[in-house]
């Protein structure tokens, strides 16, 4: 009895092991087995034949590629390209630097300041400044000068030929007596009765409706463009029936309504400018200081929807106009 090799009782025990594990048959175990090899070989193969690379050596591309480099870098020239503005400020050359040695600073130059330590804006500004205020008469005047660091003023100080601190300022006498006459003789506004005149002191009151921009300066406080306001706003609204209604003119004051309301009054047979609600137009209509544009639309196209208004009652059917308005605006409806 021939004796059974390691490799043949590998195989046959690995067949078992397939045949148990997933019920294969023989021919089914062989099939994979075969399979098996044949992907191994596959995988292998390349490996097997690839061919032996020589070692790269990287000295020698290095060497190349430096030479490379530092033939363009010795070829090349900066490019310039021409100024597009020119420039607004010339380069300044620096000023030389002087030892310090007691100075005034009221004849320094701005190139002296620079020389000293300054830069060339703060002596300019110095010397602005001293001219401005007719010289310095004092280091701490200096001193309040706007971008002056502390640092460079305590280096400058003891160098600077001026006292620390301004004299004491003396008291101006009044060249006039308080309540003296003043020089010319009399007051200022006596002296031009056309361009001030002086305001009636007792006022008679006058008709509101009939009162023209002259009668209405009169009254202490209602200058030129009050007075036109107030005959604008009459004029708008078809005359005053009552002389509550000043306090409706814009910007008036709450003295000046009173005063208005004190020196004016309304003619009981005064009769104001009838608003013809069913014939004017939206123009008309709308600068009525009762109307306004958006009551003027709606009350255009009220009447063109459903006819004339017959009373003033009729309009109580527009929502937009509430009650107090209606009543304020019943004096100037047609009838």
């Amino acid at each position: 009895m021939l004796p059974v090799t390691p490799r043949l009782s590998v195989l046959t025990a690995l067949r078992r092991i397939i045949r148990r594990h997933f019920g294969f048959s023989r021919r089914e175990t062989s099939g994979l087995l075969a399979l098996l090899v044949l992907m191994l070989v596959l995988v292998g193969l390349p490996w097997l034949l690839e061919p032996a690379l020589p070692t790269y050596m990287p000295a020698a591309d290095a060497r190349h590629l430096n030479q490379l480099a530092a033939q363009l870098a010795a070829q090349r020239q900066p490019r310039r390209f021409p100024a597009r503005y020119p420039s607004r400020y010339p380069r300044r050359t620096p000023v030389p630097q002087v030892v310090l040695a007691p100075f005034n600073p009221n004849t320094l130059t701005p190139t002296d300041w620079e020389a000293r330590g300054l830069p060339a804006y703060l002596a300019k500004r110095l010397v602005r400044f001293r001219d401005v205020i007719g010289g310095f008469k004092a280091k701490e005047q200096i001193k309040r000068t706007y971008g002056l660091a502390d640092s460079t003023y305590a280096r400058l100080a003891p160098y600077m030929q001026l006292p620390d601190q301004l004299p004491p300022r003396e008291t101006l006498t009044r060249r006039y007596p308080t309540n003296g006459p003043r020089p010319g003789g009399q007051p200022f506004a006596s002296r031009f009765p056309d361009r001030f005149p002086r305001k009636p002191t007792h006022l008679t009151a006058f008709d509101l409706n009939t009162a023209d921009t002259t009668q209405l300066m009169q009254i202490r406080g209602i200058g030129r463009g009050l007075s036109k306001r107030v005959v604008q706003y009459r004029t708008r609204l078809g005359g005053f029936v009552s002389e509550e209604q000043v306090g409706e003119i814009y910007g008036l004051a709450p003295d000046l309504i009173d005063s208005l309301r004190k020196y004016t009054f309304v003619a009981p047979s005064f009769s104001a400018a009838p608003l013809d609600v069913n014939n004017a137009s939206f123009e008309e209509l709308r600068v009525h200081p009762y109307v306004g544009p958006r009551l003027a639309r709606v009350l255009v196209a009220f009447r063109q929807q459903h006819g004339p208004f017959r009373s003033p009652d009729d309009l109580r059917q527009i929502r937009i106009l509430d009650p107090a308005n209606l009543e304020k605006l019943r004096p100037y409806l047609k009838p």
